[in-house]
């Protein structure tokens, strides 16, 4: 894979209601290379009047149309079908993540096989999902049973930072269930929403089933404000799901969101530092710090601080940033100048309030074009301060000394996030024992380890619900109970 390979073509439509429909409007979003800024894809920009045809689609396709009605063996197939068309545009899907964002050629390559384990994942819950199960004895005698049924109409937001992951995760059991779908891709990163959206137009699924449009956060909301979408998914920052939250609750709207974090990394006094350092360094490269559940908080014992950064501000300094494409490169640029800026105004927050600048903090030398920043650790760091508080989203990482196991533990659940945390230690039983104590979605042992095919989701302000295989499709479901006064033949 490489920069020069042929970028994924403009788009000129939406997909609505089965085919690829002209725009409203002129309007178009230009998506630039983050490493070279030079444009590289442009699409459409939806308008009021795209929203309305999409809703209006998955609306009627859901009421009238055969997807809802048909078996989830049935809906399991077309699950197969866009997983191999997946592997089959592997090296697109991973060319274009990579422009996009700044992801590391190499590790965009590994998206498209995670996604495709994923749709297959969920298709193998068509045999093993509790859709319909005997209830319990019910107060009126007869015979009792759970039926769990298709929420709806979908509206899918998913963010910039892993589009194929987030739509996977997404459209996927939303199908399984027999949901109809309005997917909102972002304006930074569209390219993928366009491939996969042609891999499931080649599938032939019946028309409105899943339908694309590239919205501002204005007609965005259209989305989420129309009575005739039953449920809202949206992963993004806090204050975005917030928002999502006040609207979908003023018409009771079925809402899951996956929402910002500031994650701990717990490392207790028996960790190797060492090995701990280079994990946590190598995480936070790969995507440039660009990950809702990346380990920038480093709480460790104070006897312990000093050999801790030294060790990640070594690693960092020894890494190349440059373009994603090269091999030599262990990290790329940011997503945008905005967010560069946004980075560059918290190494000035995290400067001015008293925290040690320990490595990076500046752009590096000689890459006067692209999004580019410095890998940055802070020493010393007051878990009550700016950096230590708020989501930062780039490769900034504070390393927060702790009195004991039991001080670490109360600094990691001092935050309004509660996404994801890791324990460092030597014993899996002390592991255990401090990730009961964490108030967070996942907690890995000794590294960074989310896993959608588990179940991924915030505690506090890091959202509500959870993702991945079987967890994931409980909320795409409406739990309905049936008593009957006999067994049916048919069970």
């Amino acid at each position: 894979m490489s920069a020069t390979s042929e970028p994924v073509k403009s788009y000129r439509h939406f997909y609505i209601d089965g085919e690829w429909t002209q725009p409203s409007s002129d309007a178009t979003v230009t998506v630039t290379d983050s490493a070279t800024e030079e444009p590289f894809l442009q699409v459409p920009l939806a308008q009021p009047d795209d929203m309305e045809r999409a809703i209006r689609a998955a609306r009627r396709a859901f009421d009238e149309g055969p997807w809802p009605r048909m078996s989830h063996t049935e809906r399991a197939g077309c699950l197969r079908k866009l997983a191999t068309g997946v592997r089959e545009r592997a090296d697109e899907f991973a060319r274009t993540w990579a422009r996009e964002t700044g992801v590391l050629a190499g590790i965009a390559g590994q998206i498209a096989p995670m996604a495709e384990r994923s749709l297959n994942g969920y298709a193998d819950l068509a045999d093993t999902f509790p859709f319909t199960e005997p209830g319990l004895q019910s107060m009126w005698g007869g015979y009792s049973m759970i039926v769990r049924e298709p929420v709806g109409v979908v509206g899918a937001i998913y963010p910039w930072n892993g589009a194929l992951e987030y739509l996977v995760h997404k459209a996927a059991p939303a199908l399984l269930a027999g949901c109809t779908i309005v997917m909102k891709s972002p304006t930074q990163a569209p390219g993928e929403a366009y491939i996969f959206t042609e891999l499931l137009h080649e599938i032939g699924l019946p028309a409105g089933v899943f339908n694309l449009v590239t919205a501002d956060r204005v007609v965005g909301e259209q989305l989420v404000t129309d009575p005739r979408v039953d449920k809202i998914t949206f992963t993004g920052s806090t204050a975005a799901g917030r928002r999502i939250g006040v609207l979908g609750a003023d018409r009771i709207a079925r809402v899951t969101l996956e929402l910002g974090g500031k994650s701990a990394a717990v490392i207790l006094d028996d960790a190797d530092i060492q090995s701990a350092a280079q994990s946590l360094a190598g995480i936070e490269c790969f995507q440039s710090g660009q990950v809702c559940a990346s380990l920038t908080r480093i709480i460790v014992p104070r006897a312990r601080h000093d050999e801790m950064v030294d060790a990640i501000a070594d690693f960092f300094k020894q890494v190349k940033v440059g373009s994603p494409f090269d091999p030599a490169s262990g990290m790329g640029p940011l997503v945008s100048a905005s967010q560069r800026e946004r980075v560059e105004g918290y190494i000035a927050k995290g400067i001015d309030g008293g925290a040690e600048l320990a490595a990076g903090g500046g752009r590096p030398a000689g890459l006067d074009r692209g999004w580019f920043v410095e890998p940055t650790v802070f020493a010393n760091v007051d878990n009550s301060s700016t950096i230590a508080q708020e989501e930062i989203f780039g490769p900034v990482l504070s390393v927060i000394p702790a009195d004991d196991e039991r001080d670490a533990v109360r600094l990691a659940n001092d935050s309004k996030y509660g996404l994801n945390a890791a324990v460092f230690t030597r014993d899996a039983d002390r592991a255990l024992a401090a990730a009961r104590e964490l108030r967070c979605g996942t907690v890995g042992h000794n590294g960074f380890k989310p896993d959608f095919g588990i179940a991924f989701g915030g505690f506090k302000e890091s959202g509500i619900g959870r993702e991945g295989v079987r967890e994931g499709i409980r909320s795409y479901l409406e739990t309905k109970t049936v008593v009957l006064d006999e067994k049916p033949a048919g069970i």
